[in-house]
């Protein structure tokens, strides 16, 4: 990266929504304290075989790195969850009324912070990808609202590459 800021508007109504899927993330992450990531699709989606081929190789690859990857999982959400504050307060969707759920807020982002949200929302891609079953394009339902969620999280991601490449 650069050394610039990027800012990056967002609704409160989006950034309340996206601080609960963090949220979820963060509870999903907290997990791995007490069980093996790979007994979760989704999780082992974030902890991927290194090794295809090599069980051994890639058991052994694991042990050397998931704890530091699980880590920085952690500290990417924290970093987030901390730039979607907004006077200090947590923003929930069901508190906001409507003039101000469709408020915008500006969230400055450093590189280290930009970083954070882009492996951030690619990991709750992974995630949501691995929920709903999604392999390929082919696998997208226009009529499941979660889908709007995964797409919604893809544009994001997408105008923040942008926005760091631009």
């Amino acid at each position: 990266m650069t050394g610039r800021t990027v800012l990056m508007e967002i609704s409160l109504l989006e950034a309340a929504h996206l601080t609960d899927l963090v949220a979820q993330f963060a509870e999903l992450l907290d997990t791995t304290l007490d069980t093996d990531p790979r007994t979760d699709p989704a999780l082992a989606r974030l902890v991927p075989d290194a090794y295809a081929d090599d069980a051994t190789a890639s058991g052994e690859f694991r042990r050397l790195t998931q704890d530091d990857l699980l880590d920085r999982r952690r500290a990417d959400v924290a970093t987030v969850t901390t730039s979607l504050l907004r006077d200090g307060h947590t923003l929930r969707p069901g508190a906001l009324n409507r003039v101000d759920a469709e408020t915008a807020m500006v969230i400055e982002l450093d590189d280290d912070a930009a970083s954070a949200w882009l492996r951030t929302l690619a990991s709750l891609r992974l995630v949501l990808a691995s929920r709903l079953g999604i392999a390929s394009e082919d696998d997208h339902d226009p009529d499941d609202p979660r889908f709007g969620v995964y797409d919604w999280l893809g544009y994001r991601l997408e105008g923040l590459l942008q926005a760091l490449e631009g």
